[in-house]
């Protein structure tokens, strides 16, 4: 059976890649839509072997990344581990704990939910990288309802094993890793998760990239395969965090003003009373900052709301915040369609993006976080939610463990 037509998720153990060294910390990064030019220098300052220079390479000179890897393989920077395995991935900081299981996963399962439409720059550019290296350079984020035995197998092993590794990053973060790799664990844990959904939760340009690289294939391979992170949200409910947006050259006074036409616009001179304001009305309730005093923007006329939005779309859609900023805030009332160049992306930190407003004579909308259940009753239905709607965290680490498409035939089939 053709990989896009199985129901269920399927997990295939793998060898993984890791990096011998006892600093494993230092070369480690975020994952790659989250570094800036400015970041990559920071994390190659901290050691030159940092896995950037893989997942972002200088120039996007994808052909020296595959001679960086296999020169790392060789000298044995990288190491291959000698069995298969599901790996167990912890992370742990002040306030929170994550469990999950790093597996190779069946790419086109209609068990696996997006609920982000996807640009295609993105998917060319990862695209390009991972036919360069046969590599799956970093996991996917997939987070499923379960409660069942992969969930508890992942919570014996990481509190009555050695880890693999053990190490804290300079966020504070700790992390630490097991192979699971007796048969009958794997086969447990497979079993559990065969029927189960599974959404997005981070990495729907890479799992795009999966299936375009999938489909440039007409026989097995390890293309039909690729690297997840699977945490049950039954036992580890994800942390979702907003993403606010800044439109460059669109002064506060002026999107304010033109605000009023259509919804009810409350100043602030404080920045933290308008956000305390807006984590209290309820939604769609937006704060416009940058330049000058903020206003919090509520109460949107529902007439001009129901022209605007799409009425093939659900309810629920219709009511997400991100949806009401995409059809009706940003081409509407500011004539501003939604792209790349003119709305600026800024994940969770409401004053960095207030910053970049300012520098640009622009605006910040500071939104809050959409709510986890609607965003997985939309992509239940089919739907995607607008782009650069959700934030799910914590994400996984990217260089602690890397899949190579060499191995893929000492690695075990289904059963």
């Amino acid at each position: 059976m053709e990989s896009s037509e199985r129901a269920g998720l399927e997990l295939r153990p793998f060898r993984g890649v890791r990096f011998g060294m006892d600093d494993v910390a230092d070369v480690t990064s975020p994952p790659y839509d989250l570094v800036s030019p400015d970041d990559a220098d920071d994390l190659l300052d901290i050691h030159p072997n940092n896995v950037v220079r893989l997942i972002l390479p200088r120039g996007h000179d994808y052909g020296e990344a595959r001679t960086l890897l296999d020169a790392w393989r060789s000298s044995g920077i990288l190491v291959t581990d000698d069995q298969p395995a599901l790996y167990v991935y912890e992370q742990s900081g002040a306030e929170f704990l994550q469990r999950g299981l790093i597996a190779a996963v069946a790419v086109g399962s209609p068990s696996v939910l997006p609920h982000e439409n996807v640009l295609p720059g993105p998917v060319a550019d990862r695209l390009a990288l991972t036919r360069a290296t046969e590599a799956n350079l970093e996991p996917i984020f997939l987070v499923y309802e379960g409660g069942g035995e992969a969930a508890r197998l992942v919570d014996d092993i990481s509190t009555h094993r050695e880890p693999l590794l053990d190490v804290r990053t300079r966020d504070g973060v700790r992390h630490r890793m097991w192979a699971m790799t007796d048969p009958a664990e794997i086969a447990a844990a497979s079993d559990d998760l065969r029927h189960r959904q599974a959404l997005i939760a981070d990495g729907h340009h890479r799992y795009a990239t999966y299936r375009a690289l999938r489909a440039e294939h007409n026989k097995p391979g390890p293309w039909d395969f690729a690297l997840a992170l699977l945490v049950d949200s039954t036992e580890y409910p994800p942390d979702l965090k907003a993403i606010h947006r800044v439109i460059p050259d669109l002064p506060l006074s002026e999107a304010a003003a033109r605000a009023k036409g259509a919804w009810q616009v409350h100043e602030f001179e404080r920045l933290e009373d308008a956000l305390a304001g807006l984590a209290a009305r309820p939604k769609p309730a937006f704060v416009l900052a940058g330049n000058g005093p903020s206003h919090l923007i509520t109460d949107p006329d529902p007439l001009q709301i129901e022209h605007a939005l799409p009425g093939e779309r659900s309810p629920r859609w219709r009511r997400l915040d991100t949806a009401v900023l995409n059809e009706f805030l940003l081409p509407k009332v500011w004539g501003i369609e939604d792209d790349e160049e003119r709305v600026l992306i800024v994940h969770h930190d409401a004053l960095a993006a207030v910053r970049l407003a300012q520098r640009h004579n622009g605006t910040a909308v500071l939104l809050n976080p959409l709510v986890t259940a609607d965003v997985l009753a939309v992509a239940a239905e089919g739907e995607r939610v607008p782009r650069k709607s959700t934030s799910f965290g914590p994400k996984p680490r990217t260089g602690l463990v890397l899949r190579t498409f060499d191995t893929f035939d000492t690695e075990p089939g289904p059963r």
